[in-house]
């Protein structure tokens, strides 16, 4: 059978039909919003505010006892490392494979990212490398879910506790996403969500800030609202701090779209785990390990570890090309290695003023071998939006691969030697 992108039929044609258009908002929520409009309470200052009620949807959701929600997940981590006690100078520990968010945030607060390489079976970050990383400075290691799949909290949970140092869950990936029986976001000391557009959950922007700590949500609730106690009359300010406050809105949204999140959660976590089945039938093609300790997987991507020597040896950038010619969703997430970002060259960390006076890290000779060989040659991500389309696109992805490597050669030939 002719592959797609020489010509051929697409195998999997139909797939992007069987997908829903994201985000979408039901009428229900749509009304929660215009209420909102409607009336002239659009911050949320007030004692009713529906920010508050979500906060307590949310944090019962991730079985937390305290929310604080914000207004990007980029500032929930800015929150967790300002509440928890990070400060200018300090070193915080942070994986290579993310969204830069999860780096930038430290260096906002004025501290200084180290970054760690991945366990090469699970892509979360690496215990050993971790350890290898700590000095005297070390406070903090930030614990990025990596596409929903969570961190080793048998290892990374004790690691910290020996070495005093505060877990924070970067959980932008995870709604939903359960340890042993218990969701993310409070199994470390704090946990910071994001609610951007193509999040499992979203209202365009917005996050969330998750403690089991009391001292910890007192400070964050200070800090988010300018340094004023949330309900508290008159314009007293009891810590200097910017304002992280989520809108009227937004929280109107999130609350009244928080019904969806559980079944689709459960459909995407069971549609999920047969998608790998079939993809390890395939070979080549390998899902992220398989742990019975995570007990719901909530996706952000599908991650597959590309194997080149067993399609024929086609590079892992041009199984992508024929995969997406064939009508399947792909890419490679964020393609480099967070430090390979120009953002992290001298003169352009000369520009964070929070930084200024730091003795940073030469970023340009860190080299991590797992993130590189797995940003390089073998990552292929799907969109977690292709898992509601069920089994039946479950099995067109699937079909869509074996396709693939079953008439490598004709990639092969087209690719040159």
């Amino acid at each position: 059978m002719k592959l797609a992108i020489n010509g051929g039929e697409r195998s999997a044609a139909k797939l992007g039909g069987m997908i829903p258009p994201w985000p979408v908002a039901d009428e229900e929520a749509k009304r929660s919003v215009l209420e909102v409009l409607e009336g002239n309470d659009w911050c949320r200052i007030y004692e009713y505010s529906r920010v508050r009620k979500f906060e307590i949807a949310f944090a019962d959701y991730h079985d937390a006892s305290h929310a604080i929600a914000v207004a990007n997940g980029t500032v929930a981590l800015e929150l967790a490392l300002l509440a928890s006690g990070v400060k200018a100078g300090d070193e915080v520990l942070v994986p290579a494979l993310t969204f830069i968010a999860s780096a930038s945030a430290i260096a906002c607060v004025g501290a200084v990212p180290i970054f760690v390489d991945s366990d090469p079976e699970t892509l979360s970050i690496s215990p050993k490398d971790a350890e290898a990383k700590i000095t005297d400075k070390t406070r903090a290691i930030i614990g990025v879910h990596y596409a929903g799949y969570p961190i080793d909290f048998d290892a990374i949970k004790p690691l910290a506790k020996r070495n005093g140092l505060i877990l924070i869950e970067d959980c932008a990936h995870a709604h939903g996403t359960e340890w042993k029986g218990r969701k993310v976001g409070a199994i470390g000391d704090m946990g910071g969500f994001s609610f951007q557009a193509s999040k499992s959950l979203a209202a365009g922007e917005g996050g969330v800030v998750l403690t089991d700590d009391d001292k910890m949500a007192e400070r964050a609730e200070l800090i988010h609202n300018i340094g004023r106690v949330v309900g508290k009359p008159g314009y007293l300010h009891y810590v200097l701090s910017s304002n992280y406050r989520m809108t009227e809105m937004q929280g109107a949204l999130l609350l009244s779209l928080m019904r969806h999140l559980p079944w689709q959660t459960e459909y995407k976590h069971e549609v999920g785990a047969y998608l790998a089945e079939r993809l390890r039938r395939i070979g080549g093609v390998e899902p992220l390990k398989s742990d019975e300790r995570i007990t719901k997987r909530g996706y952000y991507f599908f991650v597959i570890k590309y194997d080149a020597s067993e399609f024929g040896g086609i590079d892992r950038d041009t199984f992508l090309r024929a995969l997406g010619a064939e009508g399947v969703p792909c890419g490679k997430a964020y393609g480099v290695p967070l430090y390979r970002n120009e953002a992290f060259l001298p003169e352009n960390l000369a520009l964070v003023g929070t930084l200024a006076g730091q003795k940073l890290p030469d970023y340009s000779k860190v080299r991590l071998p797992v993130v590189e060989k797995f940003c390089a040659e073998q990552q292929v991500t799907i969109p977690h939006t292709v898992l509601l389309a069920g089994r039946k696109g479950a099995d067109m992805i699937a079909d869509a691969i074996a396709k693939i490597k079953e008439n490598a050669d004709e990639l092969r030939t087209k690719a040159g030697p």
